[in-house]
């Protein structure tokens, strides 16, 4: 990808993405998934349900999802219609039901009840993909296997000019060809808050945004310094996602 003005090598903007990352470190020293999760194998089923949902609708129905079947085994024996009616509010729940179910399923059989750690054998999975396989993979087991792009780090690393892909795994792979691989992690939670907070799609938050002054795309001049404007984004981001299991 070149950037404004050079190729994605020539050492100014080697410096810019190096200079974005360390912004949106010290905006979010310790980014987490804004889904609820006690365990593996809740954070790949409440991954599922994510799809075309909000995490914190996905959140209010995963507590009475895993208590009704907690584990993978007794939701693989589950009456589909009950589950659709658990999940109905997360969207397309007939579908969702079929894909977790099938996991459940899948889990049961072929891997003892664990999830596995391999993006392979993940995207074998019903309702898996590489979003998702990422998702678990980096925030249930700390594995940097890739980058969970969906459409807020899509939109952020757009008008970051750090790609012009349309394709999400396209948009994967140039950011992890950009970005050390210990952080891809990280740095894909980092996006997705960022756009889901900040650089919003329709009025996005340029003036309060820590990383403006990086930002070819930005329709304002910032406000403050730039660690005034991180410090504040943190605290939104962290006022609006309150867990009610424990973190991980």
């Amino acid at each position: 990808m070149t950037g404004e003005g050079g190729s994605p090598d020539a050492p100014a903007e080697k410096a810019r993405r190096k200079a974005i990352h360390a912004r949106l470190k010290f905006m979010l020293p310790h980014p987490r998934c804004e889904l609820d999760f006690d365990s593996p194998w809740q954070l790949l089923v409440a991954t599922i349900l994510a799809a075309q949902s909000t995490d914190k609708g996905v959140n209010k129905v995963t507590p009475e999802l895993f208590r009704r079947w907690p584990t993978p085994a007794k939701l693989a024996r589950a009456p589909k219609p009950a589950v659709e009616v658990v999940i109905r509010p997360t969207g397309f729940y007939r579908n969702k039901a079929k894909a977790i179910c099938g996991a459940a399923r899948v889990v049961t059989e072929k891997y003892g009840g664990e999830v596995p750690k391999d993006m392979a054998a993940l995207c074998t999975l019903p309702g898996v993909a590489r979003k998702t396989a990422n998702v678990v993979l980096g925030t249930a087991f700390g594995i940097n296997a890739g980058m969970a792009i969906d459409t807020h780090a899509s939109r952020v690393a757009k008008r970051l000019a750090l790609t012009q892909k349309d394709d999400p795994v396209k948009i994967e792979m140039e950011l992890c060809s950009q970005f050390p691989k210990r952080v891809w992690t990280a740095l894909g939670h980092r996006l997705v808050l960022h756009g889901r907070y900040v650089c919003l799609a329709r009025r996005p938050k340029c003036a309060e945004c820590p990383i403006n002054e990086l930002c070819p795309s930005a329709l304002s001049a910032p406000e403050l310094a730039w660690r005034t404007r991180a410090r504040a984004a943190e605290k939104t981001m962290l006022e609006q996602h309150r867990p009610t299991r424990p973190t991980h």
